[in-house]
């Protein structure tokens, strides 16, 4: 007779916890969510004081990562597989403008290569290499997800003001990588669950030189943007595997 092994907590890892609706969705999980452990990654390794465990919620675990640093997020798949069971994994990280060297292009004309490299290092190569290292850990669970925070703007069909080039080109990119891993994992795991999510326009630092032309009803919250998606996220079955979807559920055409 052999002794079995102890079932290990199930868990949920966040990339981009520090953020605004990073943050609000690690929250609202570790207080109300089905998971016993929340991994939440932030570039600076720590989350704010208001994501702290309290009792009765699950046990918030930071950690630092550096999305261009491959090494390092090898290293955290390697210790989320040894101390749980991850069941989902939430990409909330994004990169829109960084002053004076990154902003969003009006037109051909103010396109710069490094930055627009960096966009890209940021919006889709660091996502996917955090799907390259964790989707395999999600393979065997029960409903696995892995879901990223894209945008409307990276809709090629939706596109109908141009602009903004090296945002939207990332965004897009993202979006056919996130549709790739859907495919892949599906193949794996027949209840797996991959898509791209648009938050819509929330209050956070990444949109504050953009919001004056948003409607105040169209302007939410990181803790209703985050309420919003994780709706979206418990309601989503294996038929939504590779989708694209706003924040009140409806689908977004590529």
């Amino acid at each position: 007779m052999t002794n079995a092994e102890p079932a290990r907590e199930r868990s949920c890892v966040i990339f981009g916890a520090s953020g605004g609706v990073g943050d609000a969705m690690c929250r609202q999980l570790a207080a109300s969510g089905p998971f016993a452990r929340i991994y939440a990654g932030a570039r600076s390794g720590t989350v704010p004081e208001s994501s702290v465990s309290a009792p009765g919620m699950a046990s918030i675990i930071p950690f630092a990562f550096d999305l261009t640093q491959e090494a390092g997020i090898a290293a955290i798949a390697e210790r989320v597989a040894h101390e749980s069971a991850p069941e989902m994994v939430i990409v909330a990280t994004g990169l829109l403008q960084r002053e004076p060297d990154i902003r969003p292009e009006r037109s051909w004309r103010t396109i710069e290569p490094a930055a627009m490299a960096e966009m890209f290092a940021v919006n889709t190569i660091g996502p996917a290499i955090i799907g390259k290292h964790f989707l395999p850990l999600l393979r065997h669970a029960e409903r696995p997800v892995f879901a990223a925070l894209s945008a409307r703007v990276g809709s090629i069909g939706d596109n109908g003001l141009g602009g903004w080039h090296s945002y939207r080109a990332s965004k897009a990119a993202l979006n056919m990588v996130l549709r790739n891993f859907g495919i892949e994992l599906h193949r794996r795991n027949r209840e797996g669950i991959v898509v791209a999510l648009h938050p819509g326009t929330v209050e956070t630092a990444l949109s504050e030189p953009f919001r004056g032309n948003v409607p105040d009803r169209q302007l939410f919250t990181p803790e209703h943007s985050a309420r919003c998606l994780l709706s979206v996220i418990d309601g989503l079955t294996a038929a939504d595997n590779g989708g694209f979807f706003a924040w009140d559920g409806s689908r977004i055409a590529w």
